[in-house]
């Protein structure tokens, strides 16, 4: 039985990047570059004022305040979008508007606020402005520079970067295809809801929770139903697979007398790398490749099959979609309530973490932490990692936990 973090390198040992595809830029949100972008020209193309205001040199202002405004003559006003068409001497200004070039000979923007507004003469009364407002020319980007590298996550501010260098399309990593499926004479989907109500069947909750986590992780899911527990079905299912990118299945995988899943598999070729992991929920999870394709084997049990993919799959198709960054960064978080552990396992706990005044981090349980109660993980923002050496942890003690949701860190109200 391995260890979390054996299995968790055995399982990312050897996964690269997808192949290399070309995208419209807003098509690449979220994904990750593939190729290096340099920069075809300079920003600012030009120095430019950042304010509403008068450009001018900053020693014929020095001093200016309400009680000695200095007056200075009004040489033209340049709007955005248009050019300057005079040079600013001693005496003289130039009314401006935010993102305006420069005319030559100004070091300054006095913000519109601390003069008349005046349109041939203005009076400054404030010198606060000496030698500001002025953004230089290529004080972001300059010709030639590496703007973005290979492997950078692609988000709205990257976007707007590739915008500006006139990245109409960008390569990024292809999305991985994963192919899914469960297994379960007693599994039905949701036209078979009135079975279900009759006591007789259970909802494939398993099949709709999957396909949010691919497409939550960037994936494009493949929904290949539910096996019965029929060797024949199954290897038509995995058949089905073929020219994915990924397979994840759940359950059918441990030793019951019609789990028949590792059997099919081994038939179609599956070596097999990973298998039992010392966790709870989750023991029985398998990793092999089967014909060079990653599969991914989770238990069947709805939060086993969750908490198994966050940890476990999600790095993989990370590391599929170009990213450097895999796996979730581990806080810690102080307890508000005692917990206790049976089985000398690794235990991840549902948990709700939430910020305290002191800005540091407490966490509580959802309730009750079977493994087959799914509204408890509809509750949490985290996992409370438990290690196996700590079977009684006291409240007040802290351990660490991995942040599943945006939620742990957002407050009802704003403050600084």
């Amino acid at each position: 039985m391995h260890t979390v973090e054996d299995a968790v390198g055995r399982i990312v040992s050897g996964i690269e990047p997808l192949s290399i595809e070309r995208v419209a830029l807003l098509d690449a949100l979220g994904r990750v570059l593939a190729s290096p972008i340099v920069s075809p020209l300079t920003l600012p193309a030009w120095d430019n004022s950042a304010m509403d205001g008068y450009a001018l040199r900053a020693s014929d202002v020095a001093g200016a305040s309400d009680g000695a405004p200095v007056t200075l003559a009004v040489l033209e006003t340049v709007a955005a979008g248009a050019f300057p068409t005079r040079d600013v001497e001693a005496g003289s200004c130039t009314r401006i508007m935010t993102g305006a070039p420069l005319p030559k000979g100004v070091d300054t923007v006095i913000r519109l606020e601390d003069t008349d507004g005046g349109l041939e003469r203005v009076a400054i009364r404030n010198d606060r402005d000496a030698r500001r407002n002025v953004r230089f020319r290529g004080e972001d980007i300059t010709t030639g520079t590496l703007v973005l590298d290979r492997g950078q996550p692609i988000g709205p501010a990257q976007i707007g970067v590739l915008a500006s260098m006139g990245a109409s399309a960008v390569d990024v990593h292809r999305q991985p295809r994963v192919a899914f499926f469960g297994s379960g004479d007693e599994v039905v989907d949701l036209d078979r809801f009135a079975e279900v109500l009759e006591g007789k069947k259970i909802v494939t909750s398993n099949s709709y929770t999957l396909h949010a986590l691919v497409r939550a992780t960037g994936g494009i899911p493949i929904n290949l139903g539910v096996a019965r527990d029929d060797p024949d079905d199954l290897r038509e299912r995995v058949e089905r697979a073929e020219g994915c990118d990924l397979l994840v299945t759940t359950a059918g995988i441990s030793a019951g007398e019609f789990d028949y899943l590792r059997p099919v598999l081994a038939e179609a070729g599956l070596t097999m790398d990973v298998w039992k992991v010392r966790m709870r929920p989750g023991a029985p999870l398998g990793f092999g490749r089967l014909r060079g394709m990653p599969w991914v084997g989770l238990p069947g049990n709805p939060v086993s099959t969750m908490v198994t993919f966050d940890l476990f799959v999600r790095p993989v198709m990370r590391r599929m979609l170009g990213h450097t960054r895999l796996f979730r960064r581990p806080v810690t978080v102080t307890l508000e309530e005692p917990v206790k552990i049976g089985a000398k396992l690794t235990h991840f706990l549902r948990a709700v973490v939430t910020v305290r005044e002191d800005h540091t981090l407490s966490a509580r349980l959802t309730g009750p932490q079977g493994s087959g109660i799914l509204t408890s993980m509809s509750l949490a923002n985290a996992l409370l990692v438990i290690p196996e050496e700590r079977p009684v942890v006291a409240a007040g003690e802290t351990v660490h936990a991995f942040l599943i949701s945006d939620d742990a860190q957002l407050a009802e109200h704003f403050s600084l």
